[in-house]
């Protein structure tokens, strides 16, 4: 059953204070950067870190007496599973969720912290599903579902109406679609107010199940590749998501994991957010495709929790995409004062030298040598390329690793 413009408003006022209305930000920088008028949807800022929790609230606490009996279940990477183990404790009944074995250890500690009994089962999503069903029918624990169910997909439309009530002249909507029960909520809410404006979905390059569904016109899986957006790695999309989506979508376009890790690690420097993979994707394309010159458009910033480990590998590749961060290596003879010269070369353009790795012994080195792995931070492109001009210039023999 496709959920209703009223039953989004019906469960939107529902939420008492339970869940945030959370803030839209209009971003000087993302709009120079864009060429777009942006304002982002931090929906990272919801409890439990992400948007999941509209949807796992409204459906558990719609549920009957004799239903919550035997608990809940669901399966997910994470955020799901938060939403839906945070709910089941405010109704205070039963909870398990089924987790990939690669879902981040932060989000199992954090499932786990909110009550909720974890098991690791499958290597993503659609494994997960499968033995989350098989339990649910030995065990007549309630399924709550991470996407396709009308419950979840109209509280995920409340999003939709908290962007209008703030910026009521949007013209374009660009949302994250995992499974699509995000993008199908929204769809509703926004095409009923105003059909004129554009939402697009966004999915991972190494997911693009809806993008290929909408394309064929009906359901299609796919096999699925790695990606750091672990949240929309899903292989086959909801019967009931994909009925709204191929009916109501503008478009659905795809981004590439560089270009998320380059947005996540932007959001980070000059916005001071923290925002996941999955949900950096709608960023991510408007920054790397600047497709909508001078609109205003809202990247909706689906949910921040991220792994501590993760953040430095983040870090370290989004220096180095933008070219903040180079490693050079340079072949030295093993003589005093050798490395001194190459060292003041470098300081003399004020490019600061972030790591020396000094080898003499690997076979790869002649005696009499020495090789030098320099990690060097720079202001970006043209800084590094000045530097790799002026080593040139000083017959300075250097190669640039990976």
């Amino acid at each position: 059953m496709i959920p209703t413009y009223d039953d989004i408003v019906k469960i939107r006022s529902s939420y008492s204070n339970v869940i945030r209305k959370t803030p839209l930000h209009h971003s000087e920088t993302f709009s120079r950067m864009s060429g777009s008028r942006v304002y982002l949807k931090a929906e990272f800022q919801q409890k439990t870190g992400s948007f999941k929790l509209r949807g796992a609230y409204a459906k558990i606490k719609s549920m009957s007496k004799e239903e919550k009996k035997n608990g809940v279940i669901a399966a997910s990477a994470g955020n799901h599973a938060q939403g839906v183990a945070y709910a089941s404790k405010l109704e205070k009944i039963p909870c398990t969720i089924v987790m990939p074995l690669t879902a981040s250890p932060a989000k199992v500690a954090a499932t786990r912290g909110y009550g909720a009994k974890v098991l690791l089962q499958g290597v993503n999503y659609d494994e997960s599903w499968a033995k989350a069903q098989e339990i649910s029918k030995k065990s007549g624990a309630k399924i709550i579902h991470a996407f396709d169910d009308p419950k979840i997909i109209a509280a995920n439309g409340a999003i939709g109406l908290e962007i209008l009530e703030d910026l009521p002249d949007v013209d374009e909507i660009y949302v994250p679609i995992g499974g699509g029960g995000l993008a199908a909520g929204i769809l509703l809410a926004v095409k009923k107010r105003n059909p004129k404006i554009k939402v697009i979905g966004v999915e991972s390059k190494g997911f693009p199940a809806m993008k290929n569904s909408v394309k064929a016109g009906r359901l299609q899986a796919v096999k699925g590749t790695r990606t750091i957006a672990d949240g929309i790695a899903v292989k086959t999309p909801g019967r009931l998501t994909f009925k709204i989506i191929n009916e109501l979508i503008d478009d659905i376009v795809l981004v590439d994991d560089t270009q998320i890790v380059k947005t996540m690690f932007l959001l980070m420097e000059r916005a001071k957010m923290v925002v996941e993979p999955a949900g950096a994707v709608s960023l991510a394309y408007l920054l790397d495709a600047k497709p909508s010159p001078n609109k205003k458009v809202v990247p909706i910033l689906g949910g921040g929790n991220v792994d501590m480990y993760l953040l430095g590998q983040i870090v370290a590749k989004g220096l180095a995409a933008m070219t903040r961060m180079i490693r050079i290596f340079i072949l030295l003879k093993d003589k005093p004062g050798a490395l001194k010269e190459v060292v003041d070369e470098i300081a003399s353009l004020s490019v600061n030298i972030v790591e020396v790795v000094h080898d003499r012994l690997s076979s790869n080195i002649d005696a009499g040598a020495a090789g030098v792995t320099l990690s060097l931070e720079t202001e970006g492109k043209e800084h590094a390329q000045r530097l790799v001009a002026h080593l040139k210039s000083k017959n300075i023999q250097f190669k640039i690793l990976p």
